[in-house]
């Protein structure tokens, strides 16, 4: 298999999704992985040794595993989520081994690389800055009383679990140092992939990276964005239009060659285009849903796209 160079960022499930059908279609995939979470396994190591929140970067690199028995088997021991109540009690065993390797190495990209080779992975993982980040949003609607009130709330997994309507992100430091080898993979791509992922917490935050976003405006590369499937949790309530503007929003000078997005959650067409074609974006719709679960992404699917937009 050969395939254009593609780097995909975002976080969680969203971000393993595009990798799991990536791996189908191309070799060079890179990972950029945002490096805000506070909460589980992550948080809780992120406290107590002052490191990068290694569980997106755990799931990212176990999507990229070889299609192998070995893959798979290290990919289960990796994602394999101690019991109990003990002080190892909610910790994922990869965030633990990438905690141990960046504790010898003191580099977090080579302690990403060597899990990478324990997986065979098809790809490379690397974080979305070299220090890590607080998410704070203005969120209104909080109170129900007062819905004209706007709330500052701090941490992703406040951002994530809040009850009102995100207005706008940013970044506790604003001005975050990214790894080299971040801003070199996504300058030297061929496609760019943001999404789909939650939406200010796992997609925006690397517009918000000064380097990354100077590094995503400057690349000879196209840009893809792939719309989430549902419309729910941070963005419940907004269209698939509103979306887009909601990134452009936050990054005025990013543009956009294709918006792909699922029939299923188009809610309307015409002003998807609008607001792609502001970004100079044309829109993709394809069938990228799991058929009878249309939260999910089917991997084969998506792949289907990616190969057609890729050309």
């Amino acid at each position: 298999m050969t395939g254009p160079a593609v780097v995909a960022l975002g976080g969680g499930h969203g971000l393993a999704a595009s990798l799991e059908a990536l791996k189908l279609v191309c070799d060079d995939i890179t990972a950029v992985v945002t490096v805000a979470d506070n909460g589980g396994s992550s948080g809780r190591l992120r406290d107590e040794f002052e490191i990068l929140p290694p569980g997106d970067l755990r799931m990212a690199l176990t999507a990229l595993c070889d299609d192998t028995e070995w893959g798979h088997t290290w990919r289960d021991v990796l994602q394999h989520r101690f019991r109990g109540e003990g002080p190892l009690g909610g910790h994922a065993l990869g965030n633990l081994l990438i905690a141990a390797l960046w504790d010898l190495h003191h580099d977090p990209v080579a302690g990403l690389d060597l899990v990478g080779r324990l997986l065979n992975a098809r790809g490379r993982v690397l974080p979305m800055a070299a220090v890590p980040l607080e998410i704070t949003a203005q969120i209104a609607g909080t109170d129900p009383g007062d819905p004209e009130r706007v709330d500052t709330v701090r941490g992703q997994v406040a951002v994530a679990s809040t009850r009102g309507q995100v207005r706008s992100i940013a970044l506790e430091p604003a001005d975050p140092p990214s790894a080299p080898d971040t801003i070199d993979a996504v300058r030297e791509a061929d496609w760019v992939i943001l999404g789909p992922g939650s939406w200010f917490t796992s997609v925006m935050p690397h517009l918000m990276v000064p380097a990354l976003r100077d590094a995503l405006h400057d690349t000879s590369a196209k840009r893809l964005l792939t719309l989430n499937l549902e419309h729910s949790g941070e963005t419940a309530g907004f269209s698939c239009a509103r979306q887009v503007d909601a990134l452009a929003d936050h990054a005025p000078r990013l543009r956009l060659d294709v918006v792909l997005a699922d029939p299923g959650a188009v809610d309307d067409e015409a002003q998807l285009r609008e607001a792609a074609a502001r970004l100079g974006a044309e829109v993709v719709v394809a069938a990228i849903a799991q058929r009878g679960a249309p939260g999910h992404h089917d991997s084969l699917r998506l792949a289907a796209a990616y190969r057609d937009i890729f050309g």
